[in-house]
């Protein structure tokens, strides 16, 4: 990839040499070992206890026998292959793994569920299930088993993980984005930050993916910046908003991007609009917009990682109920799972999200 820094070759490299990704050539010796873990010290034992509590309502939430095991929920996005693969990391992200740890068994109902919901082509998603935006789902079920596929490297994840990749990459529109339905037509820099992603866990775990495919989404998600250092979303054009800019400087460091001019801007920008407690109610796309904005703090590190992960830590305990869940408007299952991911990334264990 033309804008590929030196760290990113070389995982690309390992990737390529070991047949799978990053994550597995790391020390796995103990489910919740300690090599793996970047600012650990900021997980305190109430913000662990908050974790744990939030797993824990996972679990109860999650199907195990049936057709349906590895769905969660009962309400209209059970079938939603986008709560269960973000359940899945959220899993993954305390140090399980599939059949190991205190939550291995619930990964490997996950992989089951998406698996057995890959349709003929690659497309991970419920037949005629009623979803808004099911390339979402796509997106974050590939994600989810391009990281257990680098971690595992298990054979039978391959051909899924491959199908799963060719799919994104042929779907791509002529600008260079992705949009709610698999074909090539309109595009939203959103859907399109979630497809980048799946395809930089899959290269990282040695699937091929075209560099022309990620040339074109770096030009698009570019393209979508505004002269504030936000993101509108579409190109064409809009006012910036929090969550799809915080996705936007993902997306461009998921293409290998860390720094430059755009990537200050859109950081900058960040911080100047960080939403405050009030702001938090009513406030539909807190959860993925925090998701996206944890995950670039955590890339630039020191005093701005540390000054967000304080100030959000803080709000996602405050806003946790006694039953362990966090409400969203999607259902209880995504917003916990997206609170989980935020607060466990100091134990660096996911391959996507390792620096």
């Amino acid at each position: 990839m033309k804008s590929y820094s030196r760290r990113t070759i070389l995982q690309s490299a390992l990737a390529a040499a070991g047949g799978c990704g990053i994550g597995s050539l790391l020390p796995a010796q103990d489910w919740r070992g300690t090599s793996r873990r970047g600012s650990r010290g900021l997980i305190s034992q109430d913000v662990q206890t908050t974790i744990d509590n939030g797993l824990k309502y996972l679990v109860q939430r999650q199907t195990m026998v049936g057709e349906q095991r590895g769905a969660f929920g009962n309400d209209g996005y059970r079938a939603n292959t986008a709560v269960v693969g973000l359940a899945g990391l959220a899993f993954m992200a305390s140090g399980s793994s599939p059949n190991r740890g205190p939550y291995g068994a619930n990964i490997s109902a996950c992989i089951d569920y998406l698996l057995a919901n890959t349709q003929s082509g690659g497309f991970v998603a419920l037949p005629n299930a009623r979803t808004h935006g099911p390339m979402y789902g796509h997106g974050f079920a590939t994600l989810f088993l391009a990281e257990v596929y680098g971690m595992t490297g298990n054979p039978e994840l391959r051909d899924t993980l491959r199908s799963a990749i060719k799919l994104i990459v042929d779907t791509q529109n002529a600008d260079g984005g992705w949009r709610y339905q698999p074909v090539r037509s309109e595009a939203d820099i959103s859907v399109t930050v979630c497809q980048m992603m799946a395809l930089r866990a899959a290269r990282n775990a040695g699937v091929f993916v075209p560099n022309e495919t990620v040339d074109r989404c770096v030009s698009y998600v570019t393209r979508s910046q505004n002269a504030d250092g936000g993101f509108s979303y579409m190109l064409s054009g809009g006012p910036s908003a929090f969550p799809r800019s915080a996705a936007g400087v993902v997306a461009l460091y998921s293409a290998g991007m860390y720094d430059g001019e755009i990537i200050e801007r859109a950081l900058r920008y960040l911080e100047d609009n960080l939403p405050h407690e009030s702001t938090f109610r009513g406030n539909n796309h807190f959860f993925y917009g925090q998701y996206y904005a944890a995950q670039a703090f955590w890339q630039v590190g020191t005093q701005r990682w540390e000054q967000y992960y304080r100030t959000i830590r803080q709000v996602l305990q405050d806003r946790q109920t006694a039953q362990g869940f966090w409400t969203d408007f999607i259902c209880p299952e995504y917003g916990t799972a997206m609170a989980c991911i935020v607060l466990q990334l100091p134990n660096n264990y996911l391959p996507i999200f390792q620096k």
